[in-house]
């Protein structure tokens, strides 16, 4: 799944959907390794704020696992 089109701006072209399932450790290895320049590790039902962020990657992390990925 590419969310690259519904967003402007310079994020890596990457399938977000490849992320869930994966170690915490790993999915942030791999995704620093594609480019993207921030990537934000949240615990379920964590409170954020709704700004969009070219560049950052956020994974919902539970029992060490990625559970979700969005984009900014």
């Amino acid at each position: 799944m590419s969310e690259r089109a519904s967003f402007p701006g310079n994020n890596p072209s990457d399938d977000l959907d490849a992320y869930p399932g994966l170690e915490q450790d790993e999915a942030e290895r791999r995704a620093r390794e594609r480019g993207w320049t921030t990537v934000r590790s949240l615990p379920p039902d964590a409170v954020v704020t709704m700004e969009y962020v070219v560049g950052r990657l956020n994974f919902t992390v539970a029992d060490g696992r990625v559970r979700r990925c969005w984009l900014g």
